[in-house]
């Protein structure tokens, strides 16, 4: 039993797909937990790790799960050849991630929640639990945009 060569060529190319696609997206991954430790204080890895904070790891969980909506959705809507797909991802991603770090300027500007200060914080605090939907909300409404 021999495979067709047609089946063989495309699902290497899946393949090949999948794993650039992978690569993206943990670039992407990592861009987006390091925007969220230039706004938490100290070490955004030793807060979590060393400290368990409750705070951090929400905010960088939620920005993860941010990306990957994104990631996912500019995935599914791209139709085009892979280089073409992995720029678009790449630059859908960036602005998520951007679109993040405008989200949480405008809730320490307007509202006063200060990502600082709840990352001191040894509880889980309301004010986290806001800032992490809202990354999950503009994760979302920019893979909307996107599909």
């Amino acid at each position: 039993m021999s495979l067709d060569s047609a089946f063989a060529e495309i699902l290497g190319e899946n393949v090949l797909a999948i794993l650039a696609y992978a690569a993206l997206g943990l670039v992407l991954f990592v861009v987006g937990f390091y925007v969220v430790d230039l706004a938490t204080p100290g070490r955004l890895v030793s807060v979590i790790r060393h400290d368990r904070n409750p705070n951090a790891t929400l905010l960088a969980a939620a920005g993860m799960v941010a990306v990957g909506v994104i990631v996912s959705a500019s995935i599914f809507a791209t139709d085009a050849v892979l280089l073409e797909g992995l720029i678009a991802t790449a630059v859908y991603g960036i602005v998520g991630i951007i679109g993040q770090v405008v989200a949480m300027l405008v809730f320490d500007l307007l509202i006063g929640l200060k990502i600082k200060e709840l990352c001191h914080e040894t509880t889980l605090q309301p004010g986290t639990w806001l800032l992490a939907v809202t990354h999950v909300m503009i994760g979302l409404v920019t893979a909307l945009a996107v599909i």
